[in-house]
């Protein structure tokens, strides 16, 4: 009997979108500053007051979706190792998450983690996250954060800055040719 958060049944969203935004942090974590560009989080604050309820409502979809991909690709390079994705990720992001206590509330850390699990077990976290209502203002930065800490972990384990970046773009480029 197939799921309810089967990936099929999940809106992609706004996954170009969602990119943009995890990209950005990203480059910043990178350039090494010691405080973020004020420019680059003007702009991200300008990007995200400009959208209306259902353009946010698509980014949060994009950014399930590549929570998702990220979760896909991470499953696939354990598996071939013989080792669990479940195991070798999900405590990582946890402790990443709780020590970031102006950013991740501690309330929040559970709800990510299941959408981590959710994800890696192969389900739509975004249909896995709405079982249980709608999103909460409090979960829109630690929905982020998972979301960064996943391409950093895939970039840090590729020894590639860029590689997480290029995996989302690369699946978009190829679902634009078709």
């Amino acid at each position: 009997m197939p799921s309810p958060c089967d990936p099929k049944y999940a809106p992609a969203g706004d996954v170009g979108g969602a990119l943009m935004v995890i990209d950005s942090r990203l480059r910043s974590v990178y350039e090494e500053r010691a405080r973020p560009d004020p420019e680059q989080q003007r702009l991200i604050r300008q990007f995200t007051a400009s959208l209306g309820p259902s353009e946010v409502q698509d980014l949060l979809d994009g950014t399930c979706t590549v929570i998702f991909m990220f979760m896909k690709w991470l499953r696939q390079a354990h598996e071939e190792h013989d080792k669990d994705v479940i195991e070798y990720v999900v405590p990582g992001v946890v402790a990443a998450m709780r020590s970031m206590p102006k950013s991740v509330r501690a309330e929040a850390i559970p709800t990510m983690a299941g959408l981590v699990v959710a994800a890696g077990t192969g389900l739509s976290p975004s249909l896995w996250r709405k079982q249980y209502g709608e999103w909460t203002s409090d979960e829109m930065n630690p929905l982020e954060a998972t979301a960064f800490l996943l391409a950093e972990h895939i970039n840090r384990i590729t020894d590639d800055r860029e590689f997480a970046t290029r995996l989302i773009a690369d699946a978009l480029s190829r679902v634009d040719k078709d």
